[in-house]
């Protein structure tokens, strides 16, 4: 069975940086995705970044160029490194994943349809 864990939620200042860490193990197929979601207050879940077992990667638009997905498939360990981080980034991210067949674009593959497993989420809170 899949498990995912998120841990690095925290409180940062406008600016600053955070890493998020996603525990990732228990895939038996040779391709999924990895991706990582949100959810501010009063607002739906989002997905805002993704990375597939090829190394490939997609991000939202609002956090493109401020964050960056990597695997660590020795670790079964997901990163999601947040820089610049703002208020609107205040949010409960959540990591989860995908059985996927072929090499589809991770975007896509997030956007389409919801995961087959959930982590639980690391609240971040970005102060201004």
């Amino acid at each position: 069975e899949v498990q995912l864990q998120a841990s690095g939620g925290g409180l940062v200042q406008a600016g600053g940086s955070l890493r998020l860490s996603c525990a990732a193990s228990g895939f038996t197929s040779a391709s999924y995705v990895i991706a990582w979601f949100r959810q501010a207050p009063g607002k739906e879940r989002e997905g805002i970044s993704c990375i597939s077992r090829d190394g490939s990667t997609g991000y939202t638009d609002s956090v493109k160029g401020r964050f960056t997905v990597s695997m660590d498939n020795t670790k079964k360990m997901v990163y999601l490194e947040m820089h610049s981080l703002k208020p609107e980034d205040t949010a409960v991210y959540y990591c989860a994943s995908y059985q996927v067949w072929g090499s589809p674009i991770c975007m896509v593959v997030i956007t389409d349809s919801g995961p087959d497993y959930w982590g639980q989420g690391t609240l971040v809170t970005v102060s201004s």
